[in-house]
């Protein structure tokens, strides 16, 4: 796919920001990419919700790409639960000459089995022990301690570079499947660590259902910006505190997505210690449904048309019109030039401004052209073969990541220059900072504006900070289980009140 289409193609100064980034700060909006466009709501699991691109802190000589799909998975959804779809192609594509084009491009295919004897069973997991007649507990992902998944996922990895085509596999690598309870699976986060491979390239992948590390109160927001304070903004305080909510709700705790994230050596990307490489992610549905790997597709991608797209949060759900979201689902990043007037004329940020009075930026913002679609040092006043436009998650390879401990959620707004929009991991909170800059950030001091959700609450398993930020491979936190699982709401204890 290299270079070709899958799809059909139809408190911090400005000066500050923009000489760390080359004002590389996100667009105004509200939720990274959940349920965004009205076709690809109907399709979750071949539906983006968040995109992730940073570098290692396990291994600074290493970057991470995540995604993320099957928006809010509610962990009690048996007897099936969550799964990656056989007929979606799934992709990380990585822009590394700053042209806005992918380069290289890492495929996913998964294919579903079903073990016997649950072909005659009504569930697809099941294990106890010591209960003559039941299999084991579910201790592994292959072998003695498999028996209960009785639907079981195994995947490919394959990259393009150049046209050319590589398999990344070492061995047969299996899905961690959905966290069903703690008596089928009595260690999860064991078997979950049994999902981690090493590729041929010196890098590791994982795939299977972790938590639902965004953090939102997703109700309120979309309720007309119906916040839990107005105006909403923090206090000094309550800015400086990442792991206490002071007015919000977030309403993605104790729910869960699926996930693939590959963690690969920078030098296998570029040789340049300094580079700024571009990435997103896509997904894509079977022209011919029987079509599987290691049927004839010598096109490459020719069987395939792109369904959805995401690089930065919150494009697609909130700065691109609803009439036209299915259609920039289809496209790729770098035919974003149709799409220019949304940036230069968001309709978000008047919205604001009506909502909060906030002296918001006049148009034409061509500041969210440059930091959305250029890369720094790029001309955001128009779109052309020299001066390309391509909407991508930028990140400079030549900053050194913040240890958990010490990463800041409004990253280069407190002066973490390792997160958000320097790339963007996990935790960083996307929604505070867009809302500042949409305000003006870049220009001067402005209120302190949230949605009053600081941190991601009660993510599960060890290896995580108090806040929620997972400090190992795929640094995303464990899943929540089936049986236990808790949405803290509000009114709940340890929650904010609903008004």
């Amino acid at each position: 796919m290299s270079k070709r289409r899958v799809g059909s193609r139809g408190g911090v100064g400005g000066v500050i920001l923009a000489t760390l980034f080359g004002c590389s700060l996100v667009s105004p909006a509200f939720a990274a990419s959940h349920r965004e466009a009205p076709k690809i709501a109907l399709d979750p699991t071949a539906d983006l919700t968040d995109v992730y691109f940073f570098r290692s802190w396990q291994d600074p000589t290493r970057v991470v790409l995540i995604m993320n799909v099957i928006p809010a998975e509610e962990p009690s959804s048996g007897p099936n639960y969550f799964n990656f779809d056989d007929d979606v192609l799934y992709a990380i594509h990585v822009d590394v000459d700053r042209d806005g084009e992918e380069d290289i491009d890492y495929e996913f295919r998964f294919r579903t089995e079903i073990r016997p004897p649950f072909n005659d069973l009504p569930v697809s997991y099941a294990g106890v022990d010591p209960v003559p007649g039941l299999p084991p507990a579910i201790t592994a992902l292959n072998g003695a301690g498999s028996e209960g998944l009785g639907l079981r996922q195994s995947y490919t990895v394959r990259e393009i570079r150049r046209h050319r085509k590589t398999s990344l596999g070492t061995t047969t690598m299996f899905a961690v499947p959905s966290n069903v309870g703690n008596r089928t699976m009595p260690n999860y986060e064991g078997l979950a660590a049994q999902g981690v491979y090493a590729l041929s390239n010196g890098g590791r992948v994982f795939a299977g259902q972790r938590d639902e590390t965004f953090y939102i109160d997703l109700g309120a927001t979309f309720d007309t910006l119906n916040l839990r304070r107005n105006p909403p903004v923090l206090t000094d305080a309550e800015d400086a505190n990442d792991g206490v909510s002071p007015f919000g709700v977030d309403m993605f705790s104790g729910f869960n997505v699926n996930t693939i994230a590959l963690e690969i050596p920078i030098s296998e990307l570029t040789n340049d210690p300094g580079a700024t490489l571009g990435m997103y992610a896509s997904t894509s549905r079977e022209r011919n449904r029987h079509l599987r790997e290691g049927d004839d597709d010598s096109s490459g991608s020719g069987g395939f048309v792109q369904v959805a797209r995401l690089a930065n949060p919150l494009v697609n759900e909130l700065i691109i019109g609803t009439g036209q979201k299915d259609l920039w689902n289809t496209k790729d990043p770098s035919d974003e030039a149709r799409f220019l007037g949304f940036y230069q004329s968001p309709r978000l940020a008047a919205v604001l401004n009506l909502a909060f009075g906030l002296t918001v930026p006049a148009t034409p913002r061509n500041d969210l052209v440059a930091v959305l679609l250029k890369y720094p040092g790029q001309d955001p006043s128009g779109c052309s073969r020299r001066n390309p436009c391509s909407e991508l998650l930028r990140l400079n390879v030549g900053v050194a990541p913040t240890a958990p401990a010490s990463q800041k959620r409004l990253a280069v707004l407190a002066g973490d220059p390792a997160g958000f929009p320097n790339g963007r991991r996990p935790n960083d909170d996307v929604t505070d900072i867009a809302l500042r800059v949409v305000a003006g950030a870049l220009l001067g001091p402005v209120p302190r504006l949230g949605d009053g959700v600081n941190s991601n609450v009660g993510a599960p398993g060890t290896n995580v900070t108090a806040n929620g930020i997972s400090m190992v491979f795929p640094f995303l936190p464990t899943s929540h289980d089936g049986r236990d699982r808790r949405h803290i709401d509000c009114d709940e204890a340890g929650a904010n009140p609903c008004n």
